[in-house]
């Protein structure tokens, strides 16, 4: 009796029809075609070296104001429009915004000695001023992710162009928290762990030690997609997401020696930009310079980027208008779930009236 119930109870019931097709599914994986990204309509109006700038019209525009997007410097964009249902992009200009995407591209050897500040003064400003131009808009909304929001921020401490609104989500400020291995961050802060030499030699930091860079501080969460994969392998539907998100997840790009070096000394070490110590061609990118509204979005159940490596921002800005949301998400699904793209448009849509339409509706 007792053994007919522990079997009953613990030892499943397998469906040969199910097993077959989960079984042929991963088999067959590697021969399938790569999966496409980027649905949403766009096109190029801005190129300069790797990088490029996408514009993506509304698709029927109710606010003057566009959103300009800044990126990682460690993985593609592409994750902001992985797929249509799925696409913080998709959901924006569905929703009535222009949307401009800076996508760094790859770089190559010839750029090792690119830093943040090349990025910063070269591509975000020039950008944000094609977008300007390319619009025809008075001001813009900056909105940046990840490492992409440290640089928007560092970018809005400096800027002389007129931001409307800042909008960073899961973004590290004060290096001072982290989330990597103590003796990682420990080795960081008295100088014994550095890529010095090797950037001397090699100019990059190669995408495959990004990739296990990344792999080793979220581990082992970076490896229970594979374990996903094996339970629902039987459902085309799941394979289908599974395999964008496995795409972008090792798809990263070679970091520029010089921005890593900087990245790794002045802000992971120095903590220069919560000191308000951080240099952009000889100015001060004093965060109490941002004026613009303030949204900082962070996720409760980020195995990258802490809450209290975020939050330091809402009193280090000088912004009168400034929100804070914790979502209850992941580094990557605040953006893919559509929570993100929710808070956005809620948050944007009365701080992206055209001065022009307060005029006629006063």
């Amino acid at each position: 009796m007792i053994t007919s119930i522990i079997n009953k109870n613990f030892i499943p019931t397998l469906d040969p029809e199910i097993e077959l097709k989960r079984w042929r599914k991963l088999l067959n994986l590697a021969n399938e075609p790569e999966p496409s990204v980027n649905h949403t309509p766009r096109h190029a109006v801005w190129k300069k070296n790797k990088a490029t700038l996408w514009h993506y019209p509304a698709i029927e525009k109710k606010y003057d104001i566009p959103l300009f997007f800044v990126f990682s410097l460690f993985n593609r964009p592409y994750i902001l429009d992985i797929a249509p249902g799925s696409s913080l992009i998709e959901k924006m200009v569905n929703a009535g915004y222009d949307v401009y995407l800076l996508d760094w591209g790859i770089p190559g050897h010839e750029d090792k000695e690119m830093t943040l500040e090349n990025y910063i003064v070269d591509y975000i400003k020039k950008g944000v001023q094609r977008t300007l131009r390319h619009s025809g808009a008075k001001e813009v909304s900056i909105v940046g992710y990840c490492l992409g929001g440290t640089l928007a921020s560092i970018y809005a401490a400096v800027a002389e162009e007129p931001i409307k609104n800042l909008v960073v989500a899961c973004v590290p400020i004060d290096f001072s928290v982290s989330a990597v291995p103590d003796k990682w961050f420990e080795g960081l802060k008295n100088g014994t762990m550095s890529a010095d030499r090797y950037i001397d030699v090699y100019g990059l930091i190669p995408p495959q030690y990004v990739n296990a860079m990344f792999r080793a501080v979220s581990s082992p969460v970076s490896f229970s997609p594979y374990v996903g994969l094996l339970s629902f392998a039987h459902d085309n539907r799941m394979v289908y997401r599974w395999r964008r998100m496995d795409k972008w997840t090792n798809d990263h790009v070679p970091f520029a020696g010089g921005a890593f070096r900087q990245l790794s000394i002045d802000l992971m070490r120095e903590n220069m930009l919560v000191k308000g110590e951080f240099m952009v061609q000889g100015k001060k990118a004093d965060l109490g310079n941002i004026k613009a509204n303030l949204l900082l979005v962070t996720s409760k159940n980020d195995f990258l980027i802490p809450e209290e490596q975020s939050l330091p921002l809402m009193d280090l800005v000088s912004s009168t208008d400034k929100t804070y949301e914790l979502v209850e998400a992941g580094h990557i699904s605040l953006a893919l779930s559509g929570k993100f793209a929710s808070i956005m448009d809620s948050w944007l849509g009365e701080r992206s009236i055209s001065k022009k339409k307060v005029k006629q509706e006063k």
